[in-house]
């Protein structure tokens, strides 16, 4: 999806538009997308409570709780904004129009159609039956984010046996390092501290020598403070990768590597391309390099023929792995995928113990790599203020952050000591430098 201007829009000049996602980090990255050329259109961006004029849900259909959650989200919306013109867009839109239709939804479009969804709603918008009424006075402003995602490829041709994602994202593709690069630059401009290089699979990008060579450019080009990787597969990363990332302190150290079942046989009828073997053997590679690393994780629990022993293997694989984090998904029938048709699918009981044993085990393996960094002074970039004087921020190994202080810490990169567990966190004294200026106090 492309960041071109879009034409100008006297009408729009004066309509609201919220922007909603649900889903991985490339929607995340397509809604920034959409955003700025909304506001290149003119448009003014809202909070959803806001009654925009406009609102857009960038949905996700990777599993039914993901399909749920955005029937969900746009049925609730237009119940309380009866007025608005509400667009389905993305993941969900392109597998199954007729299904968000239903929720009340004005416009549905699908990824293919994604790029040209500001030029769709600003066609619709000029009809005489359209939401003329809708329009008010307003200026938009981007907001002000500390963390911007940047997508650089799309699609995914490898087959995963469970997965949606071939289906519904056009074929593989890289977007040019040149353009990457170019945006990159900009959100540098904008005051960024963190970008995120997203993707349906980056590990695939195929220009500038791959995603290491992207990388190098990247380091070299620009100065922005932190670079993150938002998912790589085992045989993606290489030892010069890892030497790269190791030497470079800008490069978070964060490593997702879905895993999807510790357990051979069930990584087999999923097609994933690796062993367990070969997985532990990237993560005892990246650990030894940095030991301070975050490896995190995708597991699916209750897949079509998962008996009791191929479960408790890979339950086991995850904790003796160790894994920072683990996202844990019960199995979900994605209709039109080989899995869909496999014999001995698990009950849904069955998947629900599963997955709150191994949720169990995630929790536990987070609070024991969390427990490491102890009384250990951090960076931590601080994100977002969730009460007066609370404030919540990320190391670079991704440990979510809590303190409490009366300054204004909005995209500030301080040392922080990392305290006692705290909400699925830590809790965090800041080492403000000395003989500097502290963050401005709230209110001034």
């Amino acid at each position: 999806m492309t960041e071109d201007p879009v034409p100008e829009s006297g009408s729009a000049a004066k309509t609201t538009v919220a922007i909603q996602t649900v889903g991985c980090k490339l929607n995340q990255a397509e809604s920034e997308t959409l955003s700025r050329r909304f506001l290149r259109a003119g448009y003014e961006l809202v909070a959803p409570e806001k009654s925009p004029h406009v609102y857009v849900l960038n949905t996700c259909t990777v599993t039914h709780v993901a399909d749920r959650k955005c029937r969900q989200y746009l049925r609730a919306f237009k119940e309380k904004h009866p007025q608005s013109l509400v667009v389905a867009a993305g993941c969900y839109a392109e597998r199954d129009a007729d299904a968000v239709k239903v929720e009340g939804v004005d416009m549905v479009v699908g990824n293919n159609s994604k790029h040209l969804l500001v030029e769709m709603v600003q066609d619709l918008l000029r009809r005489p039956t359209g939401h003329s009424n809708h329009y008010v006075h307003g200026q938009g402003q981007a907001p002000f984010r500390t963390r911007s995602m940047i997508a650089v490829q799309h699609g995914c041709s490898h087959g995963c046996t469970y997965c949606i994602v071939p289906y519904v994202r056009k074929p593989e593709g890289s977007v040019p390092a040149a353009e990457v690069l170019s945006r990159i630059k900009a959100r540098e401009a904008d005051g960024y501290r963190e970008i995120v290089i997203t993707g349906t699979r980056i590990g695939r990008y195929r220009d500038e020598g791959g995603i290491e060579g992207l990388l190098r450019l990247v380091l070299e080009e620009t100065s922005i403070p932190r670079i993150r990787l938002s998912s790589l597969h085992p045989e993606e990363i290489t030892g010069s990768l890892v030497d790269l990332w190791q030497a470079e302190g800008r490069i978070c150290r964060h490593l997702h590597m879905a895993l999807q079942s510790g357990c051979d046989t069930v990584l087999k009828r999923m097609a994933r391309g690796y062993t367990t073997d070969k997985y532990l053997s990237v993560v005892d590679m990246i650990r030894r390099a940095m030991p301070e690393i975050a490896v995190t994780t995708d597991v699916i629990v209750g897949f079509p023929g998962e008996t009791e022993r191929e479960f408790e293997e890979s339950y086991s694989f995850c904790r003796d792995t160790g894994f920072a984090n683990m996202h844990v998904f019960p199995y979900s029938v994605r209709s039109g995928t080989p899995a869909s048709i496999m014999p001995n699918p698990v009950a849904a009981t069955v998947k629900k113990e599963r997955g709150k044993r191994m949720r169990d085990l995630a929790a536990r393996n987070a609070d024991v790599f969390r427990a490491r960094f102890f009384e250990k002074p951090m960076a931590v970039l601080w994100e977002e203020r969730k009460k007066p004087d609370v404030w919540i921020g990320y190391t670079d190994n991704y440990i979510k952050v809590f303190t409490a202080t009366n300054a204004y810490l909005h995209n500030c990169l301080l040392d922080t000591r990392l305290g006692r567990p705290y909400q699925q966190g830590v809790w965090g004294d800041i080492d403000f430098p000395a003989n500097s200026a502290m963050p401005p106090v709230k209110g001034v």
